[in-house]
């Protein structure tokens, strides 16, 4: 199978650092399933061109122990003799995230101003299986600013009577990032095929989200595209819409959304803003509540526990009124997400000296993160196995002991408000428990007797009169905090 990128941006040889990939060599790189080649054609400072040519090897796909039974190639002589080694599908997709990894994720050690820029892009694949005919490719690709041009591939030219095969002759071009592009690609091209190649397993969820951020939440065909991606397999598709949901710019499941493509219905599921008053995401709004939560309580420095990758902490660092940032994550990946989004490395100094990353685990007690006026726990706590809970509090409201605790997590009630998300089903993979309204607060209240504070509980998105709100938000107060407080005022 081939595909190929072409550029007409000059220097059009930038191309071979984008890519990571020199123009004057052939590269090679194994494969589960065969191997992979990286050529170029044609490269010059008008135009360059990259090829990556998949050969599958039969017998290594064939070979394969967890196999879906639902795919067109699962009787056993089909394991061998299939359209794999010539049409485009997630074999390829696969090729693309092993061989151009650093391209899909944006990053260019020698252009990285290049990587950021949108630069005119031309991709071709000259086979691929489309299930569902030329009109969905264009469904699918010219939501996001392709012009799409797919020829379909008679079954045979020597009888035009026998009309079309199931394949077409795709042409994309347009004027994108190279990511961007990329992540399209890995994406759309098992969409457009139906098949995949490997057993789907739950965290082809959070593959999905990374290849769709910034485009998949507000995309027509979202319904389409992820129950297609995840091999119609109703569970995982339901968790991945529900946490589209909280991307798109209004709280609630589009009408498309569901896994059988039903309407969402109920008091909760609301209508679509205006374009003149459009809504900020679940995401944003749970954001903003904490900030001004924050900005409420005084605090000045302050800690963003389980910080993932940063997005509270570029708001933090925004505002100078915070003048002690520190982020903390068991993950040290996360943690390199988060100084990436912060732009540590670009930072003048000053601004840099009020930001701090640690790696720290928050079961543990951690000296680092005494005296800190207030600490967030967004989106936390229902990470943690519920026999954890007790250490997470003694290490954050016995032993760092800020002066104000935020605690976000989802309102479990809300969830049959996501028509996708099936019953006893959580919003994400990871989730080990999602709270009642009524299990929160006996929560908050139990943490808040046990370590002296006091607590006061809200929600967070539209209120459903029903089932509350999307997100629960409790502010814990320390009462020494409020005491030193009444002695500085007198």
């Amino acid at each position: 199978m081939l595909l190929t990128l072409t550029t007409t941006h000059r220097p059009a040889t930038d191309l071979g650092h984008l890519l990571v990939k020199h123009p004057d060599r052939v590269q090679s790189f194994d494969l589960p399933a065969g191997a992979a080649h990286v050529l170029y054609p044609e490269a010059d400072e008008a135009r360059c061109t990259a090829a990556l040519l998949v050969e599958v090897d039969p017998l290594k796909l064939g070979g394969g122990r967890r196999r879906q039974a639902a795919t067109p190639d699962s009787f056993t002589l089909g394991q061998y003799v299939n359209d794999r080694p010539y049409a485009a599908s997630s074999l390829l997709s696969s090729a693309l995230a092993k061989v151009f990894r650093s391209a899909l994720r944006g990053e260019s050690r020698d252009r990285p101003e290049l990587a950021a820029t949108a630069i005119p892009l031309e991709v071709r694949v000259p086979v691929l299986r489309c299930r569902g005919g030329a009109d969905l490719a264009v469904r699918v690709f010219g939501p996001l600013g392709w012009a799409v041009a797919a020829t379909p591939i008679p079954l045979d030219e020597a009888y035009p009577e026998w009309g079309d095969s199931r394949y077409v002759d795709l042409t994309l071009t347009g004027t994108l990032r190279l990511a961007d592009a990329l992540n399209h690609l890995y994406v759309l091209l098992p969409v457009l095929d139906d098949a995949k190649h490997y057993w789907v397993a739950p965290d082809e969820v959070d593959k999905l989200l990374r290849a769709g951020a910034g485009w998949l939440a507000d995309h027509p065909e979202r319904g389409l595209i992820t129950r297609r991606y995840l091999a119609h397999r109703r569970a995982l598709a339901g968790t991945a819409l529900a946490r589209l949901a909280e991307l798109r710019l209004t709280d609630e499941p589009p009408a498309d959304d569901s896994v059988e493509g039903g309407p969402a219905t109920g008091d909760g599921a609301g209508s679509a803003p205006s374009a003149e008053t459009p809504r900020a995401s679940l995401a944003v709004r749970r954001r903003e509540a904490v900030l001004t939560a924050l900005r409420a309580s005084g605090a000045s420095r302050v800690l963003d526990l389980g910080c993932g990758g940063g997005a509270l902490l570029a708001a933090l660092v925004a505002d100078r009124r915070f003048t002690e940032v520190v982020g903390t994550d068991v993950s040290s990946q996360a943690l390199t997400l988060a100084a990436r989004r912060l732009r540590l490395d670009r930072l003048p100094e000053r601004q840099r000296d009020r930001i701090r990353l640690w790696q720290s685990a928050l079961t543990y007690r951690d000296d680092r993160l005494r005296g800190y006026d207030a600490a967030v726990l967004m989106e936390v706590v229902e990470h943690l196995d519920p026999p954890r809970l007790p250490a997470l509090e003694d290490a954050v409201f016995g032993h760092a002991r800020p002066g104000t605790v935020m605690v976000t997590t989802p309102n479990v009630e809300y969830n049959v408000r996501y028509e996708g998300l099936g019953a006893g089903r959580f919003r994400h993979a990871d989730h080990r428990f999602e709270w009642t309204r009524a299990e929160f607060a006996a929560w908050v209240e139990r943490v808040a007797t046990t370590y002296g504070y006091t607590a006061t509980i809200s929600g967070i998105g539209d209120h459903d009169p029903e089932v509350g709100a999307p997100t629960q938000l409790a502010v814990l107060t320390s009462t020494e905090t409020g005491t030193r407080k009444e002695e500085t005022t007198r």
